[in-house]
């Protein structure tokens, strides 16, 4: 099997000296040098499958067709997918086995869209994985599902596919950034992309939607969202300070227009030390303060997400991808 089978030379060619993320190694994947993201050239993949876990607007009733890639550039200490992200779980695809997938999820379970999840360190594989889906007919949305660490010219080579981003927007503090995810320039990095994806796409097409030259509601969010942006912010536990920076700083850049989904799904998944402030899920007390926050700031596009009324609810989707189903809340009702 060829080392990058069915890449054109001009996609390789970003894995030979690999900038493709903010971290910008350099280093040549195609010869088994590893970088920050720990991966090679050959497609590391844990699960694809017809999620339910996303916003309504990008799961709506039949799922989003997730690919969940193992490493990650930016390999978060409070990360929920931390055994992908940074354990190396899964197993090698070929590009065609994932077309394949997808196709397969296309024709039988419906999916809305496909979903690529922190693929910045395989972007040029998704770009393939695309070009294929579309020469046999499947022309669903293309979603970026990323960590807010993007390098422009990155976001610039997926424009042509790239139908919506699903950015979080992780840190304002330099100092959490570098702590919790050894990247103290994430807010200039991240507002520096996320700046390219609303110019690129605009604003997420959730909440109205023109229709026959009319104004229409999409409170139903039937059909799907086909284009735009949505910002995630994870709130978590004794940063809402963070919180509400990185709200202040989203409402200066962008306005109130901006479509943001409000999370509070945190919840400890590794062992840490006992004296890390992320040994806890958020309370109620502090979620509501952030939300207060952005109802202030006038957001009028918000996706939230409530704590659990359950003390110590891990939530429907925390993923535990030793499983054969990862998500034990990702069933049809």
């Amino acid at each position: 099997m060829p080392l990058l089978e069915y890449l054109e030379e001009s996609l390789i060619s970003h894995y030979k000296a690999c900038e493709l993320c903010p971290r910008r190694c350099g280093v040549d994947r195609t010869a088994s040098q590893l970088g920050f993201c720990g991966e090679g050239t050959h497609l590391h993949i844990a699960t694809i499958e017809a999620h339910l876990g996303e916003e309504p607007p990008i799961s709506g009733k039949n799922g989003s067709g997730t690919v969940f890639f193992s490493g990650c550039s930016l390999r978060c200490l409070l990360c929920q997918n931390y055994q992908i992200s940074q354990e190396g779980l899964g197993r090698e695809w070929t590009l065609q086995e994932v077309v394949d997938r997808l196709a397969a999820l296309h024709e039988h379970e419906g999916i809305h869209n496909v979903n690529f999840v922190t693929p910045d360190h395989f972007l040029p594989h998704t770009v393939a994985v695309i070009r294929r889906l579309r020469e046999r007919g499947i022309r669903i949305p293309t979603v970026y599902n990323l960590s807010g660490y993007q390098r422009v010219e990155s976001l610039r080579m997926i424009e042509p596919i790239a139908d919506i981003y699903l950015p979080d927007f992780k840190y304002a503090d330099p100092a959490l950034a570098r702590r919790f995810s050894q990247s103290a320039d994430y807010a200039t990095v991240a507002l520096e992309a996320l700046s390219e994806m609303v110019c690129q796409k605009g604003f997420l097409d959730t909440f109205v939607r023109e229709d026959d030259n009319e104004i229409v509601s999409t409170n139903d969010l039937s059909p799907p969202s086909r284009e735009g942006v949505l910002a995630r912010h994870l709130i978590l536990p004794g940063q809402v300070q963070n919180s509400l920076q990185v709200l202040s700083m989203l409402f200066v850049e962008f306005g109130r227009e901006l479509p943001i989904s409000l999370m509070s799904q945190y919840v400890p998944v590794r062992q840490l030390p006992l004296d890390s402030p992320l040994n806890r899920q958020v309370t109620r007390d502090e979620f509501q303060e952030v939300f207060q926050h952005a109802q202030e700031l006038g957001f009028r596009n918000l996706f939230v997400q409530y704590p659990g009324k359950v003390a110590g609810d891990t939530k429907p989707f925390l993923p535990d991808f030793s499983a054969v189903n990862p998500f034990p809340g990702n069933m049809r009702t």
